[in-house]
């Protein structure tokens, strides 16, 4: 245990100091869940400012890795540094991530202020957003300007994922199908900005003429905008609660040309202004520090039961003893549970 509180001592006083190292190992700590990243993890969040994090998500092949390519050159032509978080699917070989990290940010190779690390799901997706959120701790406390987020897929997990920034970016394929029907299913609730890229194919104009209806028949029926409460640019008049509502913008890019990126981080600095002027940033802030609590206490408590569980004898032979009608399900949580809520009851007194 002590050795692994020196490692830890080292790795915040690295990270601190700007050491690139110190930052791959510390995000390699809290991506492997190795001993003391829980010590890590809470030294450096003291050091954090709060920096302002893009996630980027959409479908596979709408141009994610390259808008963020050119998104963090952007930055850095204006003087900024970025760190960069892709979260890839694991390979079912090794358990890490599938898709190389320099190949997909070639725009930036050799500068050492555009920090990229993929991050694989190893199989287990629910903790992934846990696990991202810490490594955008340690990437703050490292003092970079700008922090990117981007999902390879679209699906639930990386939706969670994405609620770790403040500003969320959806990337739409024109003429796509199925990234219609992604946004169906619930990740349109999510975006501040929508970005059609490859713009310069066929059916682009569709597809943004599509996206404001949906955005507006999403206004429609949520009677406040969704997730956000938004509005959209198409916004009926007179509508009283629009003053203080984000109209969430779409946009146009070309990103393998750079075409549009400018745009886009306007518009990102546009949605941070409006964050902080209605004081919703902070409350964005409250409300994943909320739910990072409760998925730590879910998972701690899932794993403390486990333990206990198999103190019983293990889950297999419980189940085979309700089986054979010689207790019931409610018996035996009574009986699981029932040494540690006297421990916590001893605790409270």
């Amino acid at each position: 245990m002590s050795e692994a509180r020196v490692d830890v001592d080292d790795l915040v006083r690295g990270v601190l100091d700007g050491e690139h190292r110190a930052l791959a190992r510390a995000i390699t700590t809290i991506e492997n869940r190795e001993p003391g990243y829980r010590d890590l993890v809470s030294a450096l969040h003291g050091h954090t400012d709060g920096t302002a994090v893009v996630g980027v998500t959409g479908s596979p092949g709408a141009g994610k890795s390259t808008l963020v390519d050119k998104l963090a050159k952007a930055y850095r032509d204006a003087g900024l540094t970025v760190g960069v978080i892709a979260v890839d699917p694991s390979s079912p070989y090794s358990g890490g991530a599938v898709l190389g990290d320099r190949i997909r940010m070639a725009s930036n190779v050799g500068d050492m202020d555009v920090f990229f690390r993929s991050m694989s799901a190893r199989g287990q997706l629910g903790g992934l957003s846990t696990a991202t959120a810490d490594a955008i701790t340690a990437l703050d406390a490292f003092g970079k300007d700008r922090i990117i987020v981007e999902t390879v897929g679209a699906g639930q997990n990386e939706v969670d994922v994405v609620r770790t920034a403040d500003s969320v970016v959806v990337l739409v394929q024109p003429g796509s199908g199925d990234d219609v029907q992604m946004l169906k299913a619930g990740i349109l609730e999510i975006g501040d900005l929508f970005v059609v890229n490859k713009a310069d194919m066929d059916g682009a104009a569709t597809t943004v003429t599509d996206l404001r209806e949906m955005l507006h028949l999403r206004d429609g029926s949520t009677g406040g905008g969704g997730h956000h409460g938004l509005e959209t640019h198409d916004s009926v008049d007179g509508d009283d609660d629009s003053d203080d509502a984000w109209d969430p913008r779409v946009l146009e890019t070309v990103a393998t040309e750079g075409e549009g990126v400018d745009d886009l981080i306007d518009a990102l600095d546009d949605h941070r202004a409006h964050l902080r002027e209605t004081g919703e940033l902070d409350e964005r802030a409250h409300t994943r520090y909320a739910e990072e609590i409760r998925q730590l206490l879910r998972a701690d408590a899932a794993d403390l039961l486990e333990t206990e569980l198999d103190r019983h004898g293990g889950i297999d032979e419980l189940a085979d003893a309700v089986q054979a009608r010689e207790t019931d399900p409610y018996s035996v949580v009574d009986r699981v549970l029932d040494p540690l809520a006297d421990c916590v009851e001893r605790r409270r007194e």
